[in-house]
């Protein structure tokens, strides 16, 4: 930047403090009022907050021109549809909006720094030092806040690696829900209490995701040991396609179900599996149906849905000692 001298030659007869602080401030109260301490004062009254509120202004107004260019560019994302591919559309919608937070939390981060920095630059504070032992400060703080630093490098590695985004139901060991949120440190879970879980990023170690491609219901039916297990079969099949045709399942069942059979021999039933190949979120919506369909029809065949049975056993006491006859 141009000294103001050498941008208005001659235009001020500023004072030495002036032409040091090269400020406009006070070289013009200095030309208005010609007395030097009102100039000097000027600046860091005057001047400086200005500038800072010009900086604080231009990092606000640059935040916020960045965060509308990135949820333009994840609408984008959202709406684009492709093809035969819609789940993997979905997927990747959600991935995009994951990303879409984490890279409005690394610009907040950013725009800001440089603003605080130049902030100290403009109260006359050197900076020089400060940006060449950025090196070292980062060491420090990587050894004095480890924790810190691990949360933001697994959130950064799990928005790469796309092991869950905003709206998947996830395990994540004690919480279990729907993300809402997902930031450079925390991960926040609702479960279907609406309990609000907050789980920082560096104590996740295992993620459990059912909301990734597809998912799978899967339901273990329980019948009577008298019944013909063939037309239990035969049964749980027709209930499951008979799901499959219906138009309102259309989209969300995407395979043909499955009677895989004998699944257990319990003490109460024989046990039958039956599995269905959803759309992602959808597993619960479609057992739940099956569950009811799956019991009227029992109920129309007349299959028997055994409940849990105890057997006693009695026998009869031995006689109390007292109760004997005495010896003769």
């Amino acid at each position: 930047m141009l000294p103001l001298t050498t941008v208005l030659p001659g235009l001020f007869d500023m004072p030495a403090t002036c032409q040091k602080s090269d400020s406009w401030t006070c070289a013009a109260v200095y030309e208005w009022t010609g007395n030097e301490t009102m100039a000097k004062s000027a600046t860091w009254l005057i001047g400086k907050p200005l500038a800072i509120l010009a900086i604080v202004v231009g990092a606000v107004v640059f935040r916020w021109v960045a965060s509308k260019a990135i949820d333009r560019v994840v609408q984008r994302a959202e709406t684009a549809s492709i093809p035969g591919a819609r789940q993997t559309f979905n997927r990747r919608a959600q991935r995009a909006k994951s990303l879409g937070t984490l890279l409005k939390s690394i610009t907040t981060t950013v725009v800001f720094g440089i603003a605080f920095v130049m902030a100290l630059s403009e109260v006359g504070l050197d900076v020089a030092p400060i940006l060449a032992s950025a090196g070292v400060l980062g060491l420090a703080i990587g050894f004095g806040a480890q924790n810190l630093v691990k949360d933001f490098l697994s959130g950064v590695m799990m928005m790469v690696e796309d092991q869950y985004g905003v709206g998947d139901a996830v395990d994540l060991g004690e919480a279990v829900g729907t993300v809402e949120n997902v930031g450079l440190r925390v991960t926040r879970v609702r479960d279907v209490d609406g309990t609000v879980w907050y789980v920082r990023n560096g104590e996740i170690l295992r993620v459990g995701n059912q909301s990734q491609n597809w998912a799978r219901t899967v339901l273990d039916i329980g019948v009577s040991y008298a019944e013909d297990l063939s037309r239990v079969r035969e049964v749980l099949t027709d209930v499951a396609h008979s799901l499959w045709d219906d138009e309102d399942y259309k989209d969300i069942i995407i395979e043909e179900p499955e009677v895989w059979g004998v699944q257990n021999l319990a003490p109460e039933a024989v046990i039958v599996r039956v599995t269905l190949k959803t759309a992602p979120m959808q597993q619960w919506l479609v057992a739940r149906e099956m569950r009811e369909r799956i019991k009227a029809r029992f109920d129309q065949e007349g299959i028997v849905m055994p409940l849990p049975q105890r057997v006693v056993w009695q026998r009869d006491a031995a006689p109390h000692p007292a109760d004997s006859p005495a010896p003769e």
